[in-house]
């Protein structure tokens, strides 16, 4: 884990960094079963950064203001929220067209998170897809 992440997740409270760290491995899982190459892991604007060659930056965090809650953000010139409100209307809470919010109590094996991570991860070979290629 890159220090600086490390750092940041420590700084958490124990409950929001057990689900960061969720995603945190979700994320590199995806990565690596779909042989998209080296993860970045990287602090960008003081949240957890990943991204892989070809994909689009995926960020995650907790903030204090929404203490149940952790948000994955994409980036919000690229159509990913509006195709996973498509396509999962009712699985998420969406923030506008930059995150999808989790509650800390949620399974994310239970929700289609790995989905939407893995079109995130993609990105660039799906752009110009009708959605994405689902």
């Amino acid at each position: 884990m890159n220090p600086d992440v490390q750092a940041k997740f420590e700084s958490y409270p124990k409950g929001a960094r057990l689900q960061l760290e969720s995603v945190r491995q979700l994320i590199l899982a995806v990565a690596a079963e779909d042989e998209l190459g080296d993860v970045e892991e990287a602090l960008k604007w003081g949240e957890a950064s990943y991204l892989v060659k070809g994909g689009t930056t995926i960020r995650i965090d907790w903030k204090p203001k929404d203490p149940d809650v952790i948000k994955v953000f994409f980036h919000c010139q690229t159509c990913l929220i509006e195709t996973f409100k498509e396509i999962y209307p009712d699985e998420f809470e969406y923030e506008g067209k930059r995150a999808i919010v989790l509650p800390l109590s949620v399974n994310i094996e239970q929700v289609p998170l790995r989905h939407c991570i893995e079109l995130a991860l993609k990105y660039h070979k799906l752009k110009r897809l009708p959605l994405l290629g689902v």
